[in-house]
């Protein structure tokens, strides 16, 4: 039996080391043919992008294996899994995919987790550049995006413009694409992150989520209360409520969104050309779980334009960011002294997270993530 410690494990997203742990196992596939070849590593190997030449090259029968957390090994804080893996080479089969016992830091064995060869070109990402091809409009706002994996989902977030990101690696948001972007941002915020989901790959959709318009609303309220758009940084078009639903004392810079739910902007969309009706014009309907959503919205803007010095434009994040004020380091207090706005910040929060439950099912039906 081969034995591979991979000393290069804690730092596989370095490509130096990727390439130096790949070439080792290479090296051991050719230069010790025939035997029971055993490694533990993150899962990088079996299943991210940077992997996927070595995946196909690679020829050998999967004889078992398991995960637990990295977190049980000395001086590793990370919430990832890693992998205790043994491969036959002597018979020569192609990676499609494993099933794998998950154990808890207890020891306890607490599921069963199946793991696939991804193709990249089949990633939600190269799904969403694809929607890039249809904006001919005016910007609303830029969504930050990078990789497929639930490990960088912390850097998904909307903000006014690409100059307020210090790393602009995402697309432009229109009224062509602002559905597809709801849709890809709710799906990647939907699901919470945890250690054995840690490098599961979000995935290029089938067609079933084009005509299903409530999904798609349902996406779409979730991303209006979930965004970082600041007014100071520019025209805040993601106002959800009017003027007159709010109490608001001046008239709104833009009624983009507003507009848009009520069907004031059609969307175009190359596929009805052929019949599939796969755009909604007209005012959007939205389900009891997204109006509850809107709802709890509402009250929260109420309550702020009922403050004397408040911004008529103000976005969701300025009006957490009035209440809840920074520390001294600049960083938003988690909380805030203001007991009203504590309550309905809460409630808001409760209906995006039953609204982001409901929609968990359909993120597995349209194949964004696979079970």
């Amino acid at each position: 039996m081969s034995y591979i410690n991979s000393k290069y494990g804690q730092h596989l997203g370095n490509a130096a080391n990727r390439e130096l742990f790949v070439q080792f196992l290479t090296r051991i596939y050719f230069e010790v043919p025939n035997c029971i070849l055993a490694h533990f590593s993150k899962l990088k190997i079996l299943s991210g992008d940077n992997f996927l030449s070595f995946r196909n090259f690679f020829k050998a029968k999967w004889k078992g294996g398991f995960l637990c957390p990295a977190y049980t090994f000395d001086n590793v804080k990370g919430k990832f899994p890693i992998g205790f893996l043994i491969w036959d080479t002597k018979i020569k089969e192609e990676f499609n995919g494993i099933n794998l016992e998950v154990f808890n830091a207890k020891g306890d064995l607490i599921e069963m987790k199946h793991l696939y060869n991804y193709d990249t070109e089949t990633s939600i990402n190269k799904w969403l550049i694809s929607t890039r091809n249809r904006m001919d409009e005016s910007n609303i706002g830029f969504m930050s995006y990078t990789g497929n994996v639930f490990q960088t989902n912390n850097q998904i977030f909307i903000k006014n413009d690409i100059k307020n990101m210090v790393m602009p690696r995402g697309t432009w948001i229109t009224d062509k694409n602002i559905i597809e972007v709801s849709v890809y941002f709710s799906v990647r915020k939907a699901i919470p992150a945890t250690w054995t989901n840690d490098r599961d790959q979000f995935l290029k959709p089938n067609d079933g989520w084009q005509t299903d318009f409530e999904f798609q609303n349902d996406c779409l309220a979730y991303t209006l209360f979930s965004n970082n758009i600041q007014s100071e940084n520019g025209t805040n078009h993601w106002m959800p409520f009017t003027e007159q639903e709010v109490n608001a004392q001046n008239r709104f810079e833009s009624h983009f969104m507003t507009d848009f739910i009520n069907g004031k902007i059609k969307v175009e969309n190359a596929k009805d050309l052929f019949g599939k009706g796969t755009s909604q014009n007209g005012k959007r309907e939205f389900s009891e779980d997204a109006k509850s959503v809107f709802d709890a919205g509402r009250e929260l803007w109420k309550y702020y334009h009922s403050k004397p010095n408040g911004n008529v434009n103000a976005s969701f994040y300025d009006i957490r960011e009035y209440f809840q004020g920074r520390n001294d380091k600049g960083r938003m207090n988690s909380k805030s002294d203001d007991k009203k706005y504590m309550e309905l910040i809460s409630e808001l929060r409760n209906k995006l997270n039953f609204l982001a439950d409901k929609s968990k099912p359909k993120i597995y039906e349209y194949e964004f993530l696979k079970e």
